[in-house]
């Protein structure tokens, strides 16, 4: 039976798959779910003796049987076959006694090339499902990576139009160097004068605009999204829980059936929210462990209950987790309370007209049976990328090292534990060079100097395309303030 997706503000507004992909959020604000996640399993002896494109497969097939298992493995096969620096895709490292899920060898070096790669392929098939010739525009808002992520996957698509927006001052050099050389003639790239959150918050707000919907509809135009915020972007998350735990079986290094930890460096809760997803397809996980950095706000809900953003934003060595509105956390509030959309709705028109909510007692209980947490500072950031390579020879990026940092230092560390890795280090050349005394490189350099001596002195690749960036010319470098989006929007279809 085909599965339909359902709001998670209102159990009336029920879609299927292409329709959810398409659209990106609900017309109510809400984000798609599966209103019950017992319609979705997978033997995990079943993917044991596959590649990734082929548990790949299995698992997105499990979410969008909408979809034909042909189609599905052809979107598979065009998103990872030549378009990865490993072949296994999410190649697997052991560090020390724990391991390290390595997220970074897509075309821009972050976890985000993952899902980015594959959701262009979902969207298009997804509209010919639909017979819908409509074109998108795609409205992303980024903290860093998953803006190149989406320029690089959509760019040129005759039936796509993209724009991406991210906070001025608010990403690493490398990260913004990427988004403003990015080519194609489909996609613009604006900063705003604010932070993550402002560019989210009103991306949200502008897809529901009455008069930009009116615009667009009358140039047979419309609104979707590649945040996670889309299903088809958090649902090929899920397939390297599956295939780094097979690894663990296939390599030795455990039982088929033995539970693993799982620690997540994270900000909007969705690559945390797709290990949830597979522990309740069936794999194994024991905790999912959420680690933050010193905008800690999911840090505070986990260990209290109470969601409060207001509190200052900090800027931290860690860019693309400096969030306080973790939009994902609203999937697993409706999971967890038992698809309670009415109790989902309140929370969130709670955050929307004071910035905080609190939930039960007994809601939160039944969160920490699941998901532990941690954070770390910038110091103890810092310090962890100091210590990992003096100690072990890895060289971690920063939102690796909280993860690292965290798990070190965590009280609820029983099972082995996969620390999943979102970014290569050369994309925060600056802070990673400066984070290692020993190397003795001065980090106020050029960051492509800085690419060079790191690569050098510690005999770590750094990717072809972050050193190509350097004779890369910029072709955006407009910024803004937040009450100028809209117009951009509206320029954009006027062009299209």
């Amino acid at each position: 039976m085909e599965k339909k997706y359902q709001s998670t503000r209102n159990e009336t507004i029920n879609y299927s798959a292409s329709q959810a992909i398409l659209a990106g959020l609900s017309p109510d604000g809400g984000l798609f779910v599966l209103p019950n996640l017992d319609d979705v399993n997978l033997d995990v002896s079943t993917v044991l003796d596959k590649d990734y494109q082929e548990i790949a497969s299995l698992v997105i097939n499990q979410f969008f049987n909408e979809f034909s298992e042909n189609n599905i493995k052809k979107c598979v096969k065009e998103a990872y076959t030549n378009t990865f620096s490993d072949e296994k895709i999410t190649p697997l490292k052991k560090v020390g006694d724990d391991y390290v899920l390595e997220l970074f060898h897509g075309p821009t070096c972050s976890f985000k090339d993952v899902a980015l790669s594959l959701l262009p392929k979902l969207v298009n098939l997804s509209a010919k499902t639909q017979n819908n010739t409509n074109k998108r525009l795609i409205l992303t808002a980024t903290s860093g990576d998953t803006g190149k992520a989406a320029l690089e996957g959509f760019k040129n698509d005759p039936l796509v139009d993209m724009i991406v927006y991210y906070p001025n001052n608010g990403v690493s050099t490398i990260q913004e160097k990427q988004m403003q050389t990015q080519d194609g003639g489909n996609v613009a790239v604006v900063s705003i004068n604010g932070n993550f959150d402002d560019a989210q918050s009103n991306v949200k707000r502008l897809f529901h605009d009455e008069e930009l919907v009116a615009l667009l509809k009358e140039h047979h135009i419309e609104f979707s999204s590649a945040n996670s915020v889309n299903i088809g972007r958090l649902i090929p998350q899920v397939v390297y829980y599956f295939a780094s735990y097979a690894e663990l079986v296939n390599t030795g290094e455990i039982k088929l059936g033995e539970k693993v930890d799982y620690i997540v460096p994270t900000g909007n809760f969705g690559n945390i929210l797709a290990g949830y997803y597979a522990q309740q397809m069936g794999l194994p996980i024991n905790k999912l462990i959420c680690a933050s950095n010193e905008n800690n706000v999911l840090y505070d809900f986990l260990k209290t209950g109470e969601y409060d953003t207001n509190r200052e934003f900090k800027k931290t060595s860690s860019p693309s987790m400096d969030i306080l509105i973790s939009s994902n956390l609203e999937r697993m509030l409706f999971h967890l309370s038992g698809g309670d959309a009415h109790y989902v709705a309140d929370l969130m028109n709670q955050l929307k007209t004071t910035g905080k909510f609190k939930i039960s007692d007994e809601l939160l209980h039944t969160i920490q049976e699941t998901f532990g947490t941690g954070y770390a500072t910038d110091k103890q950031v810092a310090e962890q990328i100091d210590k990992v390579y003096k100690e072990k020879g890895y060289l971690l990026d920063p939102h690796t090292a909280v993860a690292s940092y965290v798990l070190e230092n965590s009280p609820e560390k029983k099972e082995k534990t996969v620390i999943l890795s979102t970014a290569s280090p050369y994309k925060f050349v600056q802070e990673v060079s400066k984070d290692i005394p020993e190397l003795a490189i001065d980090s106020s350099q050029d960051e492509f100097k800085l690419i060079d001596e790191l690569e050098e002195k510690t005999n770590v690749y750094a990717p072809s395309q972050l050193k190509d960036l350097k004779h890369a010319p910029i072709l955006h470098n407009q910024v803004i303030d937040i009450d100028e989006m809209k117009a951009i929007i509206i320029k954009q279809v006027g062009e299209s």
